[in-house]
């Protein structure tokens, strides 16, 4: 017996009727609301399930973030360091030493106190290529599922190839590990419905075909998990809500004059340490780093001004709003239900970064979702993503410029709390003990704790 935590990301009510197999996987049990935290993103709210906080006290404040001691805009950093307070595990091992836990690919996994690790890790080879690859604990669980599975297909796990090849590895990966391993707790990341909710929306039939083929990819995990008598626990972050207009939040700083660039070989860069305001958007929501205090009015009533800016948090309002950690923004903004920020900085795609073009997570001071695309204004871009993977299947460097910079494809976005629970993040349990209506994020921990309780005393 086992607890299975599935993190199904942008489940909702409205994509779980397209999903039967996961619904009969709590028929026995119950479906619940849940209601989700500011930023509704995925590091900060996996954060919250994990220690029952919120991003005032863990300090994950989104996906990214500006760390003012490095002078660098850090997004998708891995180190579970960065995570504060006791995790659910830490907790249970108080009572159950002996406790297995196994991390498969839930965010900041790498150096965590947990038993079994994977998560994708690519090859940065000297010369700037990426090899798809991952990273496990013990080292040789990654010989053993890549000889089996193949190498985790980084990149159908992120860009514009992005599908349900990623999630059914990590999929084929979990059974893999719970038939060897036999954890006690498994926390796995299922990120599948993310793709085609941002690329179309959550009501194009785009997205009841990813529902549908992730209920399909799912059904022999869940027979599995039946079988093995595990208690299931099925859950989202977030949901994903329908989206028409991209904010251009740090060129409305950079026309005000409060965000600086510098200019190398005739691209504009983001110059954090001069510019007396900048963003790093995430989603619905940006943290506005604002250097000098005295900025703090202007800056608020630029933002404010800004068409698709619903709401600027000042100190007081991040405190309520859970944003109270010394990594957030002096300000933060939150976008209006239809609107999403875009990172850009420059005022003329002439000179954009190279960057701007590829798919670079690290690099951009803020969340591109216009990377799950292929650039629909270049004829030629199907050619050149060919090209382009056939050079580095043979080993050579190469760039790969085929994202578009015009960001009104994207139909889908989250990060702010929803405004129909339609759209909202959902709870499923296998088992009925300790069901309920709603959860908050900040009592997944608790429950979670309950489950492993009741999976110890059935032992």
């Amino acid at each position: 017996m086992s607890v299975v935590v599935l993190n199904i990301v942008g489940l909702t009510p409205r994509a779980l009727a397209d999903m039967p197999r996961l619904r009969s996987a709590a028929a026995q049990g119950f479906t619940a609301g849940l209601d989700t935290i500011l930023p509704a993103v995925t590091c900060s709210v996996q954060s919250t399930f994990l220690t029952g906080t919120l991003p005032t006290d863990h300090g994950i404040v989104g996906n990214g973030w500006y760390d003012r001691d490095m002078g660098e805009v850090a997004f998708w950093r891995q180190h579970h360091a960065l995570v504060r307070g006791e995790k659910v595990w830490q907790t249970a091992r108080r009572t159950r030493p002996g406790l297995k836990v196994a991390n498969i690919c839930w965010w900041y996994a790498m150096g965590a106190d947990v038993d079994i690790t994977v998560t994708p890790r690519p090859v940065y080879h000297y010369d700037g290529r990426k090899s798809p690859d991952c990273y496990t604990v013990p080292a040789a669980l990654r010989d053993s599922l890549t000889a089996e599975l193949g190498p985790f297909p980084l990149f159908d796990y992120w860009g514009p190839r992005a599908g349900i090849a990623s999630s059914q590895w990590i999929i084929d990966a979990t059974r893999r590990v719970l038939a060897e391993h036999d954890p006690d707790l498994a926390l796995v990341y299922v990120p599948h419905l993310d793709y085609d909710l941002q690329r179309h929306g959550p009501n194009s039939p785009q997205a009841r075909t990813a529902a549908r083929a992730l209920d399909h990819a799912l059904a022999p995990l869940l027979a599995a998990l039946d079988a093995r008598g595990s208690t299931v626990v099925a859950l989202s972050e977030y949901g994903i809500g329908e989206v028409r207009r991209p904010v251009d939040i740090n060129r409305a700083l950079r026309r005000e004059g409060l965000l600086n660039v510098y200019t190398q070989q005739g691209m504009e860069y983001l110059d954090p340490w001069t510019s007396r305001a900048f963003a790093t958007p995430d989603h619905q929501l940006a943290h506005v780093y604002v250097a000098d205090p005295a900025d703090l009015p202007r800056v608020r009533d630029v933002l404010l001004a800004t068409e698709g800016i619903e709401r600027v948090l000042d100190e007081d309002d991040r405190l309520k709003a859970g944003l109270g950690h010394p990594r957030a923004g002096e300000l933060v903004a939150l976008a209006a239900a239809d609107s999403w920020f875009t990172y850009y900085y420059w005022l003329d795609d002439d000179r954009a970064p190279d960057f701007a073009r590829g798919v670079e997570i690290h690099r951009k001071p803020g969340y591109d979702p216009a990377e799950l695309f292929f650039d629909p204004a270049d004829p030629m871009v199907m050619a050149k993503a060919a090209l382009t993977l056939a050079k580095v299947k043979l080993g050579i460097r190469t760039a790969v410029s085929v994202v578009p910079t015009d960001p009104s494809c994207v139909k889908g976005s989250h990060g702010r709390l929803p405004d129909d629970p339609a759209d909202g993040p959902v709870l499923l349990c296998s088992r009925p003990t300790h069901a309920r209506e709603r959860f908050h994020a900040t009592e997944v921990k608790e429950f979670l704790l309950s489950c492993l309780d009741d999976d110890a005393a059935a032992t």
